[in-house]
Order: C-alpha cells, then structure tokens, then sequence
C-alpha cells in the first residue's frame, strides 16, 4: 500500500526530474484522500502551481461533453440509432473510400448513416484532420481539403467546420472502425442544435453550474489567464523553454479567435467534483445530476479488441471514454469498469464506481511523456485505496 508521503515524493520526483509543475487530487465517496501541488507554474518567476493553477485540459475536455450528450440522451432529446443528418442535413449522403480488388481505392456511397451511437464511439470515420492515427490517407487529404477555405479565412465556428467536413470522405463505413478524431466536434454541434444554444451556455447550465465547478471554461474570464501555468516544451538534452502560443488563441474572447470547438481549461479540484459525480453513480453533494445506469452505459466497452499499446494496455472503449476491462493485460491495479481519459499536454483522470474513487492528474509540456508519467502515478494513486 502507497502512502501520502510516497505520493508527494513522486510527484516531487517528477519535478526534480524535468517536470515544471504538477497536481493531483484523489478522493473517495465525497472525501478528499491526497491533494497535492509541486513544481512552478513560470519557471521564469518562479510562481509556484497551487489550488487556483489552471491547466488546459486539451483532450480530456471531452468527458464533460461525452458526460453533457449523456445527460440529454437520458432526458430523450435523442436516440443513439438518430442519423446525425437530423442535426446537420448536409451529412445525409456521405461516401467512404473502399479498396477495389485490382488495389485501386475508389470513394463509393456509405451503405448507412453515420448515427449519434457512431459519434458517441468514436466511430463516425474520421480522424482529426493533423491525426497520425493509422487510417486511409485519402480521407486526411480529403479532409484537409474541405478545412482549406475556413483555415484561410483564419476564424470559424464549429458549425460551419461541420458543413465544411460534411465534404470529405469516410475512412470505413459508418460504425465498423474506431478512429480517435472528429467526433467530438460532431458531439458539440449536436448539444448545441438539441439545445439551441452555444455549448457554454450548455455546459454551464447542465453541469458546471450544479457541480459548482466556477474554474473550468473554455474562454478566459477574469484573471483565469494569468492563473493558466505555462506550457513548456522539453528539449532533446532535457531542458525546458517555452512552448508555442497558438493553442492558447481559442480561449481568448471574440469570434476571430474561433477554430472550431474552443477546448477547456480546469484545476484538479473542479475536474474532481465531476469524477467523484461520475464515480458515485451521478450524484454530488446529495445532489442527483445524471443517472447511475446511464453512467453504466456510458463505460460500457464497445471494442471487439481492446487497446495493445502499452499506454491503453487493458482499456476498452465506451461513450467518450476508455474503460478498464483486463486488470492483467494493463498492469492496473484498479478495479475493472473505471473509466476516464487522457490530455495532449498531461491531463489524466480516472473514475472507479466499485470504490467512488477518482483521480485526477494534471500536467503541461511538450511533449507529455504521458506513459512515463501517468502509469507511474496512477499504480501509486490506486495503491492509496483501503
């Protein structure tokens, strides 16, 4: 069994090792077990990361959208089996690219609809446009295509990049194929054309508001940006410098700032309220937000063949999040069924409803080091649990 002074002196590892900056929050049905702050927000002026530190979130913005298209799934604003052509018309006839048996690729009609279920499963057929996900070729051309005027007018709103990918070419046919990539845009769209409203209205109204989660957004308000700790970028000898700006542009007000879906920026301590919700079957602080079965739903695993890379060793894959389906196989030391997600910069986090655990990591560098840092972390967190 781990300790909290096992915990703080790996966390501390990490800095001393090359990490700027770090947290971590484990708690347990609503009690907090271990928080913990370590290393510089600015290495420059030595600030150090503490409770109000906000990290960007990157990728693992997508639990509270998978948890906000959950919540309107259980309320019947729309079935798994809807054709997404409900929300977006221009996407009722798509064509995907098939392998002929002379070799010849050729993009011929999909034989169904990509469907709500597809978008949810990361199933839809296409990856992100910059994806080095291994997938057909032509459907990143096809797709860069389609970008191409918005990426020259310089600003759009996820709408229009959804008219704008309707264009492009399906990797496999709707739902045969998990692919990470432009799901989650698909999903945003769809919760704002089911609530007629922008998604941060939705997300504030839905999830943030009743979890009382007042540091988690996706546009800076008062001084959130200086509460943002820098992103660094490691070096090939070990050093750290300063990362690129750009990721930072979406979060700044004003519809010239636009790319799409702006992602979402958080601290250890709102992200948790949302994991230890999730955790307990949907409730928080006596407060019902979600339903236990839909949670149940939600990490269900959808994957004929699970994860092989060491990092996902073990995972399966549900509705936006992975879930834990072989102990052995991923060398995890939690409970089968928890779920979370991962963040391009270091956000990790974990759900365990067997024991209303959650853990939730956060880090920001260039590149993460992800498998290095998260597994480490992870085996000492769940090794903290009774």
């Amino acid at each position: 069994m781990s300790t909290i002074k096992d915990l703080d002196r790996l966390l501390q590892g990490f800095v001393d090792g090359g990490l700027p900056g770090c947290s971590l929050q484990i708690a347990q049905n609503g009690k907090t077990l271990y928080e913990g702050y370590f290393g510089c927000a600015d290495l420059d002026a030595k600030t150090p990361v503490t409770p109000q530190s906000l990290f960007r979130l990157a990728s693992m913005s997508k639990i509270p959208l998978y948890v906000t298209m959950m919540m309107l799934y259980e309320r019947g604003k729309f079935l798994l089996t809807d054709p997404i052509y409900h929300f977006f018309p221009e996407w009722r006839e798509m064509k995907k690219y098939v392998k002929n048996a002379n070799g010849y690729t050729e993009a011929v009609p999909t034989d169904g609809p990509v469907t709500v279920s597809d978008v949810l499963s990361m199933k839809c057929g296409l990856p992100y446009c910059n994806s080095a996900a291994p997938t057909n070729n032509r459907t990143l051309q096809s797709m860069q295509e389609a970008m191409k005027p918005l990426w020259e007018k310089g600003h759009y709103t996820n709408r229009e990049q959804i008219a704008a990918i309707s264009k492009a070419v399906l990797a496999c046919e709707p739902g045969t194929e998990w692919i990470y990539g432009f799901s989650s845009e698909l999903a945003a769209g769809i919760i704002e054309a089911v609530c007629g409203k922008p998604i941060d209205d939705v997300f504030e109204e839905m999830l943030f508001g009743p979890l009382g989660m007042d540091n988690t957004r996706s546009r800076f308000f008062g001084d959130a940006q200086e509460r943002l700790v820098k992103l660094y970028r490691k070096s090939d000898d070990g050093s750290l410098v300063p990362g690129p700006t750009f990721f930072d542009k979406k979060h700044l007000p004003g519809a010239e700032n636009e790319e799409g879906w702006a992602r979402l920026f958080s601290n250890v301590n709102d992200y948790t309220k949302l994991m230890q919700m999730l955790a307990c079957g949907g409730v928080y602080n006596g407060q019902r937000i979600m339903g236990r079965k839909t949670i149940d739903m939600m990490r269900a695993n959808g994957l004929d063949k699970l994860f092989q890379d060491t990092y996902n060793a073990g995972y399966g894959y549900g509705y936006g999040v992975r879930t834990l389906v072989d102990k052995e196989q991923g060398n995890h030391n939690g409970s089968v069924g928890a779920f979370g997600w991962t963040g391009g910069f270091g956000t990790w986090c974990e759900a365990d409803p067997e024991d209303g655990v959650s853990i939730v990591y956060m880090h920001n560098m260039i590149p993460d080091e992800e498998q290095y840092y998260h597994l480490r972390m992870r085996t000492a967190a769940y090794g903290l649990i009774d």
